[in-house]
């Protein structure tokens, strides 16, 4: 009967100290779990926004605000998405929902909007300065010396509707030329320059500092340069993302961090350097002379509307590139902070 007793017992000890041990490990997973669940709010509460750029030295404030972790504070998670072909590219993966938000050149966003594209609108300004288009043709095109040798030609652009299709009508306007040129889409920066060398096209048109390079080394000639008449750089959303902002708030944490990554680039001008000589196509000293010339806005999320699309439509209307002579222009912009 003790022997019993005894078995009785220490099966009960042993059950006890299960129970207790499941208690213990209960205990620790709970506050394990809740740690776990806090993590995934923390997690979803940063939202997600597919963002196009062109990866060139101008994106540089884009992953400063990156690596200083600025999107991070703001709650959004930038998943950036390159563009080499550029603007028009741009406009064509917001109608494709492959992005949310795009930032690209002016006259390109602004003529796709005055053609009717009307699924994007206009945010944000990123880029107060003028951009510097140069003039580029074949390094042994002796039939081509300057600019006005390219009346009526072959101008080679990356798409129809990027910067580099708008900026020959504007070339022309400032030249008087009616003569329409004949476009030849290359899509890339490196097409371009290969088909200035092998006859395709007598000349393109692209930003001058990515170009120097190659003017340096002797691959293709310089001929000219033409100026923006507007600030060159913009930021676009597509209407889904608009209409989502409310709840959301993604593209204002968007444009508060990339704020900040604007005044880190301004107060480390050597480390930019550093970035853009180390991470983009360009030496050291030019992407010091560059910056020499570029002036980023205050604020992105203001937009002059009666100088980044009112002159932009009138400029872009006396080229040709919008045919419509009563653009309404209302729609064509959005207001983040309203």
């Amino acid at each position: 009967m003790t022997t019993m007793i005894g078995r009785v017992y220490s099966q009960y000890q042993l059950q006890l100290s299960f129970k207790e041990q499941m208690m213990m490990s209960i205990r620790t997973f709970i506050p394990s779990l809740r740690r776990g669940f806090a993590s995934s709010a923390i997690l979803r509460s940063n939202t997600v926004l597919k963002v196009g750029y062109v990866p060139e030295h101008f994106s540089t404030p884009l992953f400063f605000a990156k690596s200083e972790g600025y999107y991070a504070q703001a709650g959004v998670e930038p998943e950036f998405v390159p563009y080499i072909s550029g603007t028009g590219h741009m406009i064509q993966a917001l109608n494709e929902r492959e992005i949310d938000v795009a930032v690209g050149l002016t006259e390109g966003f602004v003529a796709g909007l005055g053609k009717g594209q009307d699924w994007y609108k206009i945010v944000g300004t990123y880029v107060q300065s003028p951009l510097c288009w140069a003039i580029s043709t074949g390094i042994n095109r002796n039939d081509i010396s300057s600019i006005a040798d390219l009346r009526g030609g072959k101008i080679g652009v990356s798409r129809i509707g990027s910067g580099s299709y708008v900026m020959p009508f504007v070339m022309a306007v400032e030249n008087g030329w009616s003569e329409e040129f004949e476009f030849k889409v290359l899509t890339n920066f490196k097409n371009l320059r290969n088909g200035v060398n092998d006859g395709t096209a007598d000349a393109f048109m692209w930003e001058l500092f990515t170009s120097k390079k190659y003017y340096d080394t002797k691959e293709i000639k310089h001929i000219g340069s033409i100026y923006t008449p507007w600030p060159s750089w913009t930021i676009t959303a597509h209407d889904t993302a608009i209409e989502a902002e409310s709840a959301t708030g993604a593209i204002s944490k968007f444009f508060t961090a990339v704020n900040k990554g604007i005044k880190y680039f301004e107060a480390n001008p050597e480390t930019a350097v550093e970035y853009i000589s180390a991470n983009l196509d360009y030496t050291a000293a030019d992407a010091r002379e560059w910056m020499k010339t570029v002036k980023f806005v205050d604020d992105v999320a203001i937009v002059d509307k009666a100088v980044i699309v009112d002159k932009t439509v009138g400029i872009l209307q006396k080229a040709g590139v919008i045919t419509n002579e009563h653009v309404r222009t209302e729609s064509f912009t959005f207001d983040v902070k309203s």
